[in-house]
């Protein structure tokens, strides 16, 4: 069990187009790697860090999504619902910003496998994250460590763990999806949809924003081609694949 945030927001509300070659009209959190849905394994690694509740944003086949998550009890599941408005990431925080209480909360995405002891990543982030000092702090993996995405990159970390977005052509650092974020930040936002790029701006603005590495492998399964690479490296090597 860790000291930090008890909440938690789950992103599931994206249309998930990317992977629907694959996936046909299953909605992209239920899409299953090594037999667990995706947001499950998003869930699953809240449970075991001591999350107590997890504030998820529904959209795209909604039903079928709150149906999956009804048997669960930890995190305790409530719902933000977008069926009328897809609102984006940011504006999906901002909406459910009244379930959350005050915050600082945990942030996720459903398309992303962490692999590291269990809850590791939760506790590091915890324990690294500094209210005085920063409005969020996300969690990042180096290319030689990730899959699914073969990108420029997102983030140039700096020496003082502040992180800058890509500056050149490429940046060495993935975000993961996951990160402990402020919802003083939110101050100020629009309704509606939006980005939450415009809050990481914000925080990098006020030398706010703030990055740590991920120690384990980070798999982005956001289409076919990511959905495979994980399913290969999940099935290869047992323990040792989570590593």
């Amino acid at each position: 069990m860790m000291r930090g945030p008890t909440t938690a927001m789950v992103l599931a509300a994206g249309l998930g187009k990317r992977m629907r070659p694959l996936a046909g009209a299953t909605p992209k959190p239920l899409v299953k790697v090594a037999g667990k849905a995706l947001i499950d394994h998003a869930l699953d690694r809240f449970a075991a860090a001591g999350v107590e509740r997890a504030v998820v944003n529904v959209h795209y086949r909604a039903d079928e999504i709150e149906g999956h998550l009804a048997p669960r009890r930890t995190p305790k599941i409530v719902v933000s619902d977008e069926r009328d408005e897809l609102l984006e990431t940011g504006g999906g925080l901002k909406k459910a910003a009244p379930l959350l209480g005050a915050g600082p909360v945990f942030c996720t995405n459903t398309d992303a496998i962490l692999l590291d002891e269990e809850g590791e990543a939760c506790a590091r982030l915890a324990a690294a994250f500094d209210a005085e000092r920063m409005d969020a702090l996300l969690l990042l993996a180096r290319k030689e460590r990730s899959s699914g995405l073969d990108g420029p990159g997102d983030f140039d970390l700096g020496h003082d763990g502040r992180i800058a977005f890509r500056s050149g052509e490429t940046a060495a650092r993935f975000y993961t999806g996951l990160m402990i974020i402020s919802l003083a930040l939110l101050a100020g936002a629009h309704e509606g949809p939006f980005s939450m790029r415009l809050l990481w701006t914000r925080a990098a603005q006020a030398k706010r924003l703030f990055g740590l590495d991920h120690r384990g492998f980070w798999m982005h399964v956001g289409d076919p081609e990511g959905f495979r690479a994980a399913e290969a490296r999940l099935g290869a090597g047992g323990p040792e694949a989570e590593r």
